[in-house]
């Protein structure tokens, strides 16, 4: 019987050698790329929480605008920046380079800031939007990862263009009163009500989460027309801001909508409960810190956009 030699020949040995070259020149190259990035090896990436790999990322991921996965857990291909200034609207701390979205998110923007002179109220000042490739932050927010959140401060844009220092020292202010259960009504105006309607009334709006004594208030406030009001969902904080949430735009299969609030305006029974206990009672079991959300975690999409040139 003749046998097979498990070690190749003079050009078998040329040939390993060259894919080894060819190899190795690769794995340089990918590691260059990582390091010029700022984004971990794929050797290290898959225990390197995802919120430093993204906020590692300062530019846009350069493919198809795409929202992909959920508003918690996902990313964001090829963001739009809204501009710093705009007619009708400032953007605040610029150190952090959350200006960012999907197009249909920075298209809404500009549409309502267009809409404040009839409002009456002076100009938008925009918070945090999106990474440039969405993802988990590494401060502030669990959501705003996939390019359709927003957050605008309840206070009007001055009547000049803001420094950058300004942008960054300046403090969004509480429209709540001293105990917390309700606006103060000098701060909380006509005109900043008309702000938050004119916002929720656009059909691209998915909800609004707004602290639970401005929901009150625009209960209150709102008369016959409340088509709009179930938009507007109470939740812990939103004090000195909002933070409007848009649906899945067309030609996003991969983005995971929200369900949609309950019918109803949500005045009611609803509303009642966020001035009980309820909301604020403390578990009796301490929760567990949870793990570090890692690129895993996150749709397999999103590996892409991360690495993305």
């Amino acid at each position: 019987m003749r046998r097979t030699s498990l070690l190749p020949g003079a050009h078998g040995f040329d040939a390993i050698l060259t894919a080894a070259r060819k190899g190795l020149a690769a794995a340089c190259l990918l590691l260059a790329a990582a390091v010029l990035s700022g984004v971990p090896s794929p050797a290290h990436a898959d225990d390197t929480p995802a919120k430093q790999l993204f906020g590692a990322r300062k530019d846009p991921a350069p493919l198809a605008p795409q929202a992909i996965g959920s508003y918690a857990r996902g990313c964001l291909a090829g963001a739009a920046a809204l501009p710093i200034n705009g007619p009708g609207w400032q953007v605040m701390r610029l150190s952090r380079n959350r200006n960012w979205g999907h197009p249909s998110l920075v298209a809404y923007l500009e549409r309502l800031a267009s809409k404040m002179g009839k409002a009456g109220w002076q100009g938008l000042l925009i918070g945090d939007m999106s990474q440039p490739r969405g993802g988990p932050m590494i401060s502030g927010h669990a959501s705003h990862q996939i390019g359709l959140d927003a957050d605008i401060w309840v206070q009007p844009m001055p009547g000049h263009l803001m420094s950058a220092s300004e942008r960054e020292k300046t403090s969004a202010i509480s429209v709540l009163d001293k105990t917390g259960r309700a606006v103060d009504r000098r701060k909380f105006t006509p005109q900043l009500e008309a702000m938050i309607k004119t916002a929720a009334k656009d059909p691209a709006v998915a909800r609004i989460f707004v602290n639970r004594a401005i929901k009150r208030a625009m209960c209150d406030d709102a008369g016959k027309d409340r088509s709009w009001l179930g938009k507007l969902r109470p939740w812990y904080g939103h004090d000195d801001h909002i933070h409007v949430r848009i649906d899945c735009p067309k030609g996003s299969p991969g983005c995971k909508e929200q369900a949609a609030p309950p019918p109803g305006d949500g005045c009611g029974k609803e509303l009642d409960w966020w001035f009980t206990d309820g909301p604020f009672k403390k578990p009796d079991k301490p929760a567990k810190k949870p793990k570090p959300v890692t690129l895993k975690d996150l749709p397999p999409a999103c590996a892409t956009v991360l690495t993305a040139q």
